[in-house]
């Protein structure tokens, strides 16, 4: 009698539910090894986007998507619309701060994004992003240099598990206080090339991570060409020689994160600077050889606007609150759940409540932290209706990707990206010491 094959549903099961971070580390690696043997890889997303830079690549944005509950059920609906779209160029992402408050560690997201693509039959090159790796600008003004510890330390951990794309956001230190552009983007730059060599210095052999800049902090005033530059010259200038820089800018267009939430808690319109994106996305490309500008906040923008991206040469969109809003407002999602998690909120995060905030507006805005504690709870909900939840947003994804043209690409990403197995390998630490790490071959 041959083997009982193994059942993915059960050890992403078990992995996600688990509290023993050994049983957890060991799962995952199951996961990541059958999904080397079936040709699934987590990749960078580096050479593609040098094709953009170089105006090899156009007409088409990629979907960057967060995943802050229900990650297996929603990765399993992202790669079904992958292959019924012919699409490989679609990242799935998580920020530095999600991280926490959905209790999802880069190992454990890594891990059941790959079991996602096993589950599915999808094979090829698996791009996983971290999202936001943002410094604090009150802790940096304090004490710099364990700021920047803090920052390589999650760098790290997410390399190491297989996030071989990471979003530096250090925009947050842009002071506008001073009189010159490019002493405002200073602390921007020179934070932004130090993590960057950090990154070179530890990256997977064989393996480029795709690095990502931010020039104006999301919710803040839009982004100039002015800006753009001050960034960049100053960007290279600080990076040392012959090392590779970032592959694309996030800009700011007039959105905010999660949208500005009324009242009646409805979303405000919201006046998207479509030129800029265009001017800075040309910029980047045409005199930094970059893949080109990144929106972020932007699931939560009228549909009509989605196809205006790739018109307007939009190298990336990042797409989050919009589905986490999707599975709390479905009639499907238990009532009494979350009623649960809202009575949650009120003991636990009454702090973060505004003067003069409606309950919509607050339960809108905070309910994204009840995710990790009632994570067991929601992956506890029956099959049914996790399924129908998923159905729902899965026309959404479906919606997004053909909005964005972001299909049919498929051998175009097979054609830019080479795949590596990663291996472990010893490599220099960031104090020049020496540790287990990760090869590639």
């Amino acid at each position: 009698m041959g083997r009982k094959p193994l059942d993915i549903n059960k050890i992403v099961t078990d992995l996600v539910l688990t509290d023993d971070s050994s049983l957890k580390k060991k799962l995952a690696k199951k996961i990541t090894d059958m999904a080397y043997k079936k040709g699934i890889y987590p990749s960078s997303i580096h050479e593609l986007y040098l094709g953009f830079g170089r105006g090899e690549i156009s007409e088409f944005t990629v979907p960057a998507i967060n995943l802050r509950s229900m990650t297996y059920d929603l990765s399993r609906a992202i790669f079904r619309v992958g292959l019924k779209t012919n699409s490989g160029a679609f990242i799935f992402k998580i920020a530095k701060s999600e991280m926490g408050y959905t209790a999802q560690s880069p190992l454990e997201y890594v891990a059941v994004i790959l079991a996602a693509a096993i589950r599915e039959g999808y094979s090829g090159p698996v791009f996983i992003q971290g999202d936001h790796f943002q410094a604090n600008a009150k802790k940096y003004k304090e004490n710099p240099e364990k700021e920047i510890e803090a920052l390589q330390a999650i760098i790290s951990e997410s390399i190491t598990a297989g996030f071989y794309n990471i979003d530096i956001d250090s925009s947050t230190l842009v002071d506008l206080s001073k009189p010159e552009i490019k002493k405002q983007q200073k602390d921007n730059y020179e934070v932004c090339a130090k993590l960057t060599q950090f990154i070179r210095r530890i990256e997977p052999k064989g393996i480029t991570v795709s690095v990502g800049g931010e020039i104006g902090e999301v919710g803040h005033q839009n982004s100039t060409p002015e800006d753009l530059r001050a960034f960049m010259e100053g960007y290279k200038e600080r990076l040392r020689k012959g090392l590779t820089g970032i592959s694309k800018i996030s800009i700011q267009t007039g959105t905010s994160h999660g949208g500005v939430v009324k009242v009646d808690g409805s979303i405000a319109e919201v006046k998207l600077d479509f030129n800029t994106l265009k001017m800075l996305s040309g910029i980047a490309q045409k005199e930094y050889g970059l893949g080109g500008a990144v929106q972020h906040g932007a699931s939560t923008l009228p549909e009509e606007m989605f196809h205006k991206f790739p018109e307007n040469n939009t190298l990336e969109v990042h797409l989050a609150t919009g589905f986490q809003n999707m599975m709390f407002d479905s009639k499907s999602f238990p009532v009494y759940l979350k009623n649960k998690m809202y009575e949650w909120l009120k003991l636990n995060v009454a702090s973060e409540r505004k003067e003069g905030e409606s309950d919509e507006q607050f339960f809108y805005k905070a309910r994204k932290k009840a995710l990790g504690p009632f994570k067991k709870e929601i992956i506890g909900l029956s099959q049914d209706v996790r399924d129908t939840i998923t159905a729902e947003i899965e026309q959404k994804f479906d919606f997004l990707f053909k909005q964005l043209n972001a299909v049919n690409n498929k051998s175009l990403v097979d054609k830019y990206i080479s795949l590596k197995r990663v291996i472990g390998r010893k490599r220099k630490n960031a104090a020049g010491g020496v540790h287990d790490g990760e090869g590639a071959d």
